[in-house]
């Protein structure tokens, strides 16, 4: 079974089906090879009268009747294996006549009729039904409010151009289905870049509050180099595992005790102060042994 991108996967298990002649009935999840399925296994258990009605219930349900049926006539096409015998030839023709009967049905309900306001020279193409404006369409795009129903119009508008019979093409402007397809794919990519930014926009916004969200610090009720003096140990005296116990640079070291320590009056403290009582060779700034923290 060969499957057609249906855009909107109507299907309900037999349980819930409101009208079981018609409602197609998927069991297992509803996705495009099993509604595919189910969809040509209902075109060959119903009788060829109840088509019209069949297709009229589906259209009720669509939203989008057109691009239904233009993937309805996909599938049938994809899968013509599926009607070989004669009674199955039989449904496979009624069932396109079906097809282009509504087709007809529904451009007629939205013919687009050339206007005084969209001139020649800006229309791209005309059939028998109605005329192509990449014009019209720009126009039309700017006054949707939301990237799902854009895409959709011009899904829909590629969609009727290649189903369409085109007896004029304005030269003079460029293809009127490749313009389509590149605002298509510009929307597209605009949608994509949008949520980035808004991702990152709230990531941001996390970072700062993060930021701005008040750290603890630990006041020190006695002499800096009581404290700095330990780190030094840490960091140049005890090797646990022949690497000293903590293996961070000076300058590293320095920062953690400025972010995180208070002086005995509350102040904060100096980067510079704690860098030169951290260096190894500044034995003067260590704590007299009876104020030393043995580690």
């Amino acid at each position: 079974m060969q499957t057609a991108e249906f855009v909107e996967l109507l299907a309900v298990p037999q349980a819930q089906a409101k009208n079981p002649l018609f409602d197609i009935i998927v069991e297992d999840k509803i996705n495009i090879q099993n509604y595919c399925n189910a969809l040509i296994a209902k075109i060959l258990e119903l009788k060829q009268s109840h088509f019209p009605a069949f297709i009229d219930y589906q259209f009720n349900l669509v939203k989008n009747p057109e691009v239904w049926i233009c993937k309805l006539e996909k599938l049938l096409a994809n899968n013509e294996a599926f009607f070989s015998s004669k009674t199955a030839m039989s449904r496979y023709n009624k069932l396109y006549i079906l097809i282009e009967k509504k087709r007809t049905e529904l451009q007629s309900s939205r013919v687009k009729e050339p206007v005084a306001k969209t001139p020649k020279r800006l229309i791209n193409a005309e059939s028998e039904e109605r005329y192509f404006s990449f014009s019209e369409v720009k126009k039309h795009i700017a006054t949707l409010t939301n990237y799902p129903d854009k895409i959709l119009y011009l899904n829909e508008e590629i969609c009727e151009y290649k189903q369409s019979e085109v007896y004029f093409i304005n030269n003079k402007l460029l293809d009127y289905k490749k313009q389509c397809k590149a605002l298509l794919k510009q929307i597209q990519n605009e949608k994509i870049l949008k949520c980035q930014l808004e991702k990152e926009q709230a990531e941001e916004k996390n970072k700062i509050a993060l930021e701005k969200k008040p750290t603890l610090k630990i006041r020190l009720n006695g002499p800096i180099n009581i404290l700095t003096d330990a780190y030094k140990q840490m960091m140049y005296e005890v090797k646990p595992n022949g690497k000293p116990y903590i293996e961070y640079k000076i300058k590293e070291i320095a920062k953690f005790i400025c972010d995180n320590y208070l002086d005995e009056n509350g102040n904060e403290l100096s980067m510079l102060t704690i860098q030169t009582y951290l260096s190894p060779t500044r034995t003067d700034k260590n704590p007299n042994n009876d104020w030393k923290i043995k580690l």
